[in-house]
């Protein structure tokens, strides 16, 4: 698996990322889903330079234009519920790509001591020999971003793989590098230090759904 890590590199996600971490700033939850779109759209951007285009024709009002075009289809898959302002930002740069959702969460034992991984929910297009970015804004232990995946992938075959990530654990990234195919691509918007021993990112932001859209029950 690749990795690709856009924080190596200066640019304006610095001040997003800082903006979505600060505890006095990501209680307005309308600026903390924009952030999350904003870096949504620079992963988009990163990503489509990655990919392969063909020749295409264009006419203006007043001629002819050679250029290019995407040489196969997108499709943008979401992990709800967290992943929504992520796949805004995506679609904001594939804006003709098809969309789909599935659903992952943590289901605790009685004492919280461990957890499973509940997959109950997709509504996704045909993914045949077309392009799949996959997005979940946080990246702890790899476990259901690996199951959705599974379950994306089971029947339907993609000609990419690419992952997008706001926020990933080193182990998460560990976990994903011995389950995923060589050929797909992680990108990230930070990597931070470890997994605490409830499985959160530490530093981390806290729970990016709940702050997206509040507390749940």
């Amino acid at each position: 698996m690749k990795i690709r890590n856009l924080s190596e590199q200066n640019s304006v996600l610095h001040q997003f990322m800082s903006e979505l971490r600060a505890v006095d700033v990501q209680t307005d939850r309308m600026r903390f889903r924009k952030n999350i779109e904003r870096i949504g759209t620079l992963l988009a951007f990163e990503i489509s330079k990655s990919l392969e285009y063909v020749p295409n024709t264009v006419l203006t009002p007043l001629g002819e234009k050679h250029s290019f075009r995407l040489a196969k289809p997108v499709v943008i898959a979401s992990i709800l519920r967290a992943g929504i302002p992520l796949h805004a930002g995506l679609l904001d740069v594939f804006d003709q790509a098809e969309s789909g959702f599935i659903s992952a969460y943590r289901a605790y034992s009685e004492d919280h001591g461990s957890f499973e991984i509940k997959v109950e929910y997709q509504a996704i297009p045909d993914l045949t020999n077309k392009i799949l970015i996959l997005a979940d804004p946080m990246l702890a232990t790899g476990r259901s971003l690996l199951a959705c995946c599974e379950k994306l992938l089971e029947e339907m075959k993609p000609a990419e793989l690419h992952i997008a990530a706001v926020i990933a654990a080193p182990e998460g990234i560990d976990y994903l590098q011995k389950h995923l195919p060589e050929n797909t691509t992680l990108w990230i918007g930070e990597i931070d230090e470890a997994l605490n021993a409830q499985n959160y990112i530490v530093p981390g932001l806290g729970d990016a759904g709940d702050l997206a859209f509040g507390p749940k029950l």
